[in-house]
């Protein structure tokens, strides 16, 4: 599932396969972008803001005017610097593969994008959001967001301002809101919850310790950075992974009511109702 770890993991992979190469070779499988080429750019760095991917390029000395198919430009924002943004959402994934590897895993008509190197392939797949602006301008795609829990831009009173500002949202939307804190998915969003003991449906203002809650959410995503298997109860064996995530109708790890499943929002949550009671 592409939340925070997931997009930070993924931004480290393309760091190793990319970073510091010149591109031989660009395919892009989207029609905004279809008539870019970026043989001969530079890979300066990967990196990651919440759940937003950001490559960062160097057009070579030689390019002429901004590439083809790239976002509008304030005039003193174009120069050489451009990224490459994209979203993975629920399914979107990159890959590294060596040249002449094959492309195992995932059917070719999700591909979206290719990026050739001497040293490796990066292909991207299923992407949305996928753009290339001036790197002066990435604040126009991500400076929205909240702070990043795995960013070095994290401020857990800054969060907690933010989410207090919502009192009467429930605590279950208010997590899953990039513009309070960015990382956050379903997963943690429920996890987090089950292990504060608090119901999803609980309002903000009722929240006993905001600032725990979300001390608790940077440290689950901090521990999987690095690995691709989310665990939050510290096993990494399947189906033990997780305490309420996934598990509606099981016995809670706690307890052993039965988990519950319902929709919050236009997001399915998942708890339980013994361990977390509702806070209106």
């Amino acid at each position: 599932m592409p939340e925070g770890d997931t997009v930070w993991n993924t931004a480290r992979v393309l760091q190793r396969a990319l970073a510091g190469s010149r591109l031989t070779g660009s395919d892009f499988r989207v029609p905004q972008l279809a008539a870019t080429d970026l043989a001969g750019w530079t890979v300066r760095e990967s990196a990651s803001r919440g759940k937003h991917l950001l490559l960062r390029l160097t057009a070579p000395p030689e390019a002429a005017g901004p590439p083809a198919g790239a976002a509008a430009a304030r005039p003193d924002a174009a120069g050489r610097d451009w990224t490459l943004h994209s979203h993975l959402r629920m399914d979107g994934a990159w890959r590294a593969y060596a040249p002449g590897e094959r492309w195992a895993g995932r059917p070719a008509h999700l591909i979206r994008v290719v990026l050739r190197s001497p040293g490796a392939v990066a292909v991207g797949y299923h992407l949305h959001e996928l753009a290339l602006i001036p790197t002066a301008e990435e604040e126009s795609l991500v400076g929205h967001l909240g702070p990043d829990l795995l960013g070095p831009d994290w401020d857990p009173d800054e969060a907690v301002r933010r989410l207090a500002a919502h009192p009467d949202q429930t605590i279950g939307e208010a997590l899953l809101d990039q513009r309070n804190l960015a990382g956050v998915g379903n997963l943690y969003k429920c996890e987090v919850l089950f292990l504060r003991g608090i119901s999803p449906w609980t309002p903000v203002r009722a929240v006993p310790d905001l600032a725990g809650t979300v001390a608790l959410a940077h440290r689950l995503l901090a521990a999987n950075r690095g690995r691709w298997t989310q665990s939050t109860t510290g096993s990494l064996h399947r189906g033990q992974t997780s305490y309420v995530y996934g598990r509606q109708a099981q016995p809670c790890r706690r307890c052993g009511t039965a988990v519950r499943k319902e929709e919050l929002g236009d997001r399915v949550t998942y708890w339980c109702p013994a361990c977390q009671p509702e806070r209106r």
